[in-house]
């Protein structure tokens, strides 16, 4: 009898249900049949039911944090099951010590994590059966069945897992040494706070807390621009003067004398220059593309879309979503026009049929076996569904796949681009764009996709013009402007950013290694380490704009130029790993310099606190209290939020509401109340009230029967609604 253990329960059912089968507790028996002619047994973890050790179950000294205990570096790292996931592990061992069981098949998700939750299980339950590997990328019954009848050796992907146990071990090492000395050293500087780092999670916070200094520091400058609509015989558009194509003038004076030699004058088109571009269709998805329009369109979070595309997984109805290629085998291209054929019936998609292009088996921006790694591309299956049967948010991203998929099959888009070159009275040059849609192509389909627009806030129908027509200047004006600090990434283009990490590397090969590896993170860890910063307070999304909050600049601060919070370190650890995944190099060697980077950047951590400054960072909320001073501060009490409106106090945390410490000085009154008709005031809205003036918008106010949303502003000596 073969036994079968699957990563999660739901994906196990789906495993089974090709199968007829018996549900027991905590797994399903599966009777004798042709694709298991003695029977099976088929059983799922839930996630990880086994972790790594934690610190003191190695060596009690190492409990508490003292920098006296590091580095921390076990001799040998060891697995327990997790307390919470106790029980399904007992069901899992039972059945793997289960007399009549003569094979395993390990059948967990077909990647790095999948590969190292199975196999962690069966090391920590002493298994010594044979085994087997079911590696698919669907849940199809076709696809599983056809999975079944083609299993792994064991020794096939036996690589795979010493590269997710040598990430999982060596992120181990980084984490609980680092961790441990920053905060530790950080509170000899009286900072109170646990500051947890992370081999992705810090080069990534880094980024994000150079992007909140780039928009702090930028100062914003005026500038004019002179905008004109010519008349040539009745045929009118617009155009911006420029000099050697900088169109902006720094000052006033200038601009407005460019206005009045302009009025009335004589105009000459100066020259017409076409240009055609084409617009081939965008790939098919990955998870991070995916993850980026699902951002931009919808607003949803990456760990959000990822959810909901593992519940379309899990449903059958797409393939595997932690893909990270945009490309599909011939084998899958081959099943496209079928797939096709039942979706071209639901009224969502039927516009788009029939196809300009019934099969792209011979495409190469579609079909690419070399660029499918474990995965393809994030595709529909041939088990089709109506969308409409499906939860908001599953249609949106269902349609999304389907959308690409069409579109694969669609010719290119393809744009005529115009620029006229327009001299008044001989001196004075302007500049006009247009454009003009020769062929919609693919964008009929996808037109929506944000990422994919191509779009100038210039453009213009242009009427048609040629070379030396003559006109007047119909009208001129200046318009005044101010540049515009960089504008802080969306939780959408975080994802992007952690993937295209290379680009903020001066070295060339280190660019070269993070775009082969994918940059800051996998596909499948991306929208977890954006969690994770958003836990451990390092950053905020306010609108679905991310913000580097107090804590996460006070960090990165301290770590300065730390190889820790580069993507250099991301960069040859990643090169390493995928070396390991594909029995290149060394696992032990790899653990051997993870040990030693740990030693190193405790080291530089001691170096680089000797000379940390924190003063242009309010460091109050951190502030070290003594023990016998602490009443009261584990719920923030005598914290300070701001500087008082009404005299030169400070306000802070009184309890039930935030007050002026100069209230026994001079009586000062000012208060702002904790609770406003219902809503409470939060500690960062507090802040912004007494920095800038207002608070965000609350929602949810409540007076009476009536509901409504405001800000809180102070204004005429008082805090005020503002609608």
């Amino acid at each position: 009898m073969k036994l079968i253990i699957a990563e999660k329960p739901d994906q196990g059912l789906k495993l089974a249900a090709p199968f007829s089968y018996k549900k027991k507790d905590g797994y399903v028996e599966i009777p004798p049949q042709e694709m298991f002619p003695k029977g099976a047994m088929l059983t799922w973890a839930v996630g990880h039911l086994c972790e790594l050790l934690s610190p003191e179950e190695y060596n009690t000294s190492w409990k508490r944090w003292t920098l006296q205990t590091l580095p921390i570096i076990p001799e040998k790292f060891q697995h327990k099951v997790s307390k919470s996931k106790w029980k399904q592990f007992q069901v899992v061992k039972k059945l793997i010590h289960h007399p009549e069981v003569t094979e395993v098949i390990m059948a967990g998700d077909a990647e790095r994590e999948g590969e190292a939750i199975i196999r962690i299980i069966l090391l920590v339950s002493d298994c010594h059966r044979p085994l087997k590997r079911l590696w698919i990328s669907s849940l199809t019954p076709k696809a599983v069945i056809k999975g079944f009848k083609n299993l792994l050796e064991e020794h096939e992907t036996r690589n795979v897992y010493y590269e997710a146990l040598s990430r999982s071990c060596a992120d181990w090492l980084v984490g609980m040494n680092a961790s441990r000395a920053y905060t530790l050293l950080l509170q000899q500087k009286g900072i109170s706070d646990v500051f947890s780092t992370g081999r992705v999670q810090t080069p990534t916070l880094a980024l994000i807390v150079k992007r909140e200094l780039e928009i702090e520091k930028f100062q914003s400058d005026p500038f004019w621009e002179v905008l004109a609509t010519f008349n040539f015989d009745g045929k009118k558009y617009k155009g911006k003067w420029h000099r050697e194509d900088q169109p902006r003038i720094d000052e006033k004076e200038l601009a407005e004398k460019i206005e009045q030699f302009c009025k009335g004058k004589a105009a000459r088109i100066e020259s017409v220059e076409k240009e055609r571009k084409e617009f081939h269709p965008p790939y098919l998805f990955n998870l991070s593309s995916l993850q980026a329009i699902a951002n931009s369109l919808y607003k949803l979070s990456p760990q959000k879309t990822l959810e909901i595309a593992q519940k379309l997984y899990v449903k059958g109805i797409i393939s595997y979503p932690r893909s990270d290629s945009s490309f599909v085998t011939k084998e899958e291209a081959a099943m496209f026009p079928d797939t096709l054929r039942k979706l071209s019936t639901y009224p969502q998609y039927k516009t788009f049929f029939p196809l300009p292009n019934e099969s792209i088996l011979h495409n190469k921006r579609v079909v690419n076996e070399k660029k499918v790694t474990d995965h393809y591309a994030i595709i529909p299956t041939e088990q089709v569904t109506d969308p409409s049967k499906l939860s908001a948010e599953e249609e949106k991203i269902y349609s999304l796949i389907v959308s690409r998929l069409i579109a694969a099959h669609y010719e290119k888009a393809i744009f005529d681009y115009t620029t006229i070159h327009t001299l008044v009275d001989e001196r004075a040059q302007f500049i006009s764009k247009g454009k003009e849609q020769i062929q919609a192509g693919w964008r009929s389909v996808i037109y929506g996709d944000k990422q994919e627009k191509e779009s100038d806030d210039d453009e213009q129908d242009l009427p048609p013009l040629e070379e030396g027509e003559s006109g007047v200047v119909h009208d001129v004006k200046v318009k005044e402007g101010k540049t515009q600090p960089p504008k802080r990434y969306t939780e959408g283009q975080l994802i992007t950013v952690m993937k295209t990490a290379g680009k903020h590397l001066e070295d060339h090969e280190m660019t070269k290694v993070l775009n082969k590896t994918e940059g800051l993170g996998t596909e499948a860890t991306r929208a977890g380490i954006i969690g994770v910063l958003k836990d451990r307070k390092y950053i905020e999304v306010k609108r679905n704009q991310v913000y580097a909050t107090t804590k996460g600049r006070l960090l990165i601060k301290s770590i300065g130029e730390s190889i820790l919070a580069s993507p250099e370190m991301t960069a040859k650890w990643e090169q390493r790993l995928h070396e390991i995944g594909e029995g290149k190099a060394s696992p032990q060697e790899f653990m051997e310099q993870a040990k030693k980077l740990s030693i190193k950047l405790i080291e530089d951590a001691k170096t680089q606190s000797e000379s940390w400054s924190f003063d242009d960072i309010n460091i109050t909320e951190f502030k070290y209290v003594p023990k016998g001073k602490r009443k009261g501060r584990a719920n923030g009490l005598g914290t300070k939020i701001g500087a008082c409106k009404k005299c030169d106090g400070d306000v802070v945390d009184k309890g039930i509401f935030y007050g002026c410490t100069n209230y026994q000085a001079n009586k000062c009154n000012f208060t702002i109340s904790k609770k406003v008709l219902g809503k409470s005031i939060s500690v960062t809205n507090a802040k912004k009230l007494l920095t800038t003036g207002k608070t965000d918008e609350i929602k949810g106010f409540k007076k009476g029967e009536k509901v409504f949303n405001a800000a809180l502003h102070w204004k005429d000596n008082h805090i005020q609604f503002l609608f």
